[in-house]
């Protein structure tokens, strides 16, 4: 696997984008058929759905369908690929996960009320701030475990045998973030236990048996109030795990799956109902390093971590 820079290219096949309805999935969306691909639209929501590609269709993108998604939802998923094969598509060249939620339950008014400046949102300063505001609860960090980490990987998996008739190789494209990162800048609020920011970042020994415990040892010391107890952090503990586990999914991933280009990706900070609009990037700017890494050309970085459109260390 090469990490190194990445130029965009126009890759014309089939995508689909996951939680595209709004938000850095939509812009994805229109950025990818833009550029010529056919795009599968998918959203939980039925209604929502259909009129996010409806606003596509009236702007002049008539190569952008819709399917129905739930990637909590095995038959969902089942669905989607029957629906991409009774299209008659010859494969699937690009899949960006992007469905994703945060974890927590928020007050929002008291959250806005604080007005946090996003430079401490992102130095990771603002976890004693936001303690009356945001809570986290067994039931909701369960949800999003399953939206962040297991949707992601039970929906890449459904549509493996579409990926793999890729001509010049498939290209997907995990939605991260820099709460997800294990060696960088301030590296031990992100996991403050060292054993399990080791075991995480080998590569070399790491397996899904191995992810999936851990996620289990997050869930269980949910339900028993012992986040910081034992080792994991303050600041939106589920999504920081949930996240930390997808990126190194999409590692074990790449290697598994050398023919295709797998890459994960943070795409900033961008105002989204994700982040409450804390955010002060635009949702043009949050899908450019998607987009990116869904057009690599051939030979492409593969296993790597992008911040926006830049590679950067897991």
């Amino acid at each position: 696997m090469v990490c190194g820079s990445a130029q965009l290219q126009s890759r014309f096949g089939y995508a689909v984008v996951s939680g595209a309805n709004k938000g850095i999935g939509f812009e994805t969306v229109r950025q990818l058929a833009a550029a010529g691909a056919t795009v599968v639209l998918t959203a939980r929501n039925q209604k929502r759905g259909v009129e996010a590609a409806n606003r596509l269709h009236r702007s002049g993108l008539s190569n952008v369908l819709f399917h129905q998604l739930d990637v909590q939802d095995a038959q969902s998923i089942h669905s989607l690929a029957l629906f991409i094969q009774t299209r008659r598509f010859q494969s699937l060249d690009i899949l960006v996960n992007n469905a994703g939620a945060t974890g927590v339950e928020v007050d929002e008014d008291g959250l806005r009320a604080k007005n946090i400046d996003p430079e401490i949102w992102l130095a990771g300063k603002a976890v004693d701030m936001i303690q009356d505001v945001m809570k986290t609860t067994y039931e909701a960090a369960k949800e999003y475990i399953q939206t962040n980490y297991y949707g992601v990987k039970n929906l890449t998996e459904g549509l493996l045998p579409l990926l793999q008739r890729s001509i010049s190789g498939a290209r997907v494209v995990n939605v991260s973030s820099l709460r997800g990162e294990l060696s960088c800048v301030v590296m031990t609020q992100r996991v403050p236990d060292e054993r399990r920011r080791r075991e995480l970042g080998d590569i070399d020994t790491l397996t899904e048996e191995k992810i999936e415990r851990i996620l289990r040892q997050f869930l269980q010391d949910v339900q028993r109030g012992a986040i910081e107890a034992n080792g994991w952090q303050k600041m939106l503990p589920a999504y920081s795990i949930s996240k930390v586990t997808l990126n190194a999914y999409t590692r074990l991933f790449a290697r598994k799956h050398p023919d295709m280009c797998v890459n994960c990706v943070h795409p900033g900070y961008v105002d989204t109902d994700l982040n409450w609009h804390t955010g002060p990037l635009t949702v043009e700017e949050g899908a450019r390093g998607s987009v990116m890494l869904a057009l690599l050309p051939d030979g492409g970085p593969t296993g790597c971590y992008f911040d926006r459109t830049n590679v950067a260390c897991f």
